[in-house]
């Protein structure tokens, strides 16, 4: 029996959670499966600040959640560990959000144009400094065979993360629960801007497909870009959606409406802002309407019941409140999302080669993926 065994066999899943890891399991980060990432970053969020303290909050609010999950009964077996906060993030984030704001206060000002453009520099060389910090963290967790989450923060933080991913998978859809569409060029002229997201992953070729459901909130950009993607961005608008439903079309139908139009592998990126502000109130950009908690975990497992596989997820834009509702919510969506994807996960986590990635990547001891740059040789 291992390390790993003899802590299942010891540890009480109904008892009350102890220790500092998420979730209160036992596990450390070699004996998990799933290694949740904190980005604490919100330099560039718009209207409310706050999402760089979810991270912790959500750690904290963690050990209220029973560990019993009806869809995958043993799934804390496969561990989830998240792991401690960059402090260099924090400081950067919390450095540059004051020039942020400064940068936002002389938009429109001829006189202040030059320190403008300063303080645009030095917010887009921190952005980019982010994307290739986690895009680094995310590649090692996945050599590693584990699976990888990602926990912000502002929406802008899992950028490295899906061009990480797209060192490993030659092909991948998205699969996005937002309200707002994230398709805007550099908003507000910040190229890592919480809201050009999705603007920016779509420039990672293996990202074939991009699936965005419960959006109510979007401009007249962002629709050009979706109607000149040939079909590669598919929009499941909120108020359409409910329009199928008032007129007796089931949420199951309209699910798999949604998955069907995804690749067999997808990774979930999502807004806690396509929750119904209720869920969320604190939440940096809250538009009413939205999806109740179960819609959301009932389309995540039809995903999972179609037979693709999820390959990595993030949650973002939790913003803590005076109380502890919105992080509480926060911390139950994580938990089903691992669960969730780690079913998906039947066997171990495969990857494949494909001739125009930057790197040779092939299957080593106990599932590990091993990364070799191609100028380096058989």
């Amino acid at each position: 029996m291992n390390h790993k065994e003899e802590k299942i066999k010891q540890f009480d899943p109904s008892g009350v959670a102890s220790g500092k890891n998420l979730y209160g399991l036992p596990f450390n980060e070699e004996e998990s499966d799933i290694i949740v990432v904190p980005v604490p970053w919100e330099v560039t969020v718009s209207y409310r600040a706050g999402t760089a303290r979810a991270p912790k909050a959500i750690l904290e609010a963690s050990a209220q959640v029973d560990l019993y999950d009806a869809d995958v009964p043993d799934a804390w077996k496969r561990g989830i560990f998240m792991k401690k906060a960059d402090k260099k993030i924090s400081k950067r984030s919390e450095e540059l959000r004051k020039k942020a704001e400064k940068y936002l206060e002389q938009l429109g000002n001829p006189a202040d144009e030059k320190k403008r453009m300063k303080l645009r520099d030095e917010i887009n060389e921190g952005g980019e400094w982010l994307k290739e910090k986690v895009k680094k963290e995310m590649r090692d967790i996945v050599s590693a065979g584990k699976l990888p989450v990602l926990l912000g923060g502002d929406h802008s933080t899992p950028l490295g993360f899906i061009e990480a991913l797209g060192e490993v998978y030659s092909s991948y859809g998205i699969l996005q629960i937002d309200a707002h569409c994230d398709l805007r060029n550099a908003y507000e002229d910040l190229t890592y801007s919480h809201a050009s997201i999705m603007f920016n992953a779509l420039k990672a070729s293996q990202v074939s497909k991009l699936v965005q459901v419960g959006i109510r909130d979007w401009c007249e950009e962002e629709m050009q870009v979706i109607q000149s993607s040939k079909n590669r961005v598919e929009v499941f608008f909120d108020a359409a959606m409910k329009r199928r439903m008032f007129e007796g079309v089931t949420w199951k139908m309209i699910c798999d409406d949604i998955v069907a139009s995804l690749p067999m592998q997808v990774y979930i990126s999502f807004d806690i802002d396509g929750l119904d502000p209720k869920l969320c109130p604190n939440t940096g950009t809250p538009v009413p309407g939205g999806m109740e908690f179960e819609q959301a975990v009932y389309l995540i497992r039809r995903v999972v019941d179609s037979g693709r596989k999820i390959i990595g997820c993030d949650l973002n834009e939790v913003v803590p409140g005076l109380d502890d509702w919105d992080a509480n919510v926060g911390a139950r969506l994580l938990y089903k999302m691992c669960n969730l994807m780690g079913k998906s996960q039947s066997l171990p986590v495969q990857v494949e080669a494909h001739e125009n990635d930057e790197h040779v990547i092939s299957a080593g001891k106990n599932n590990k993926v091993e990364f070799a740059d191609k100028e380096a040789g058989d």
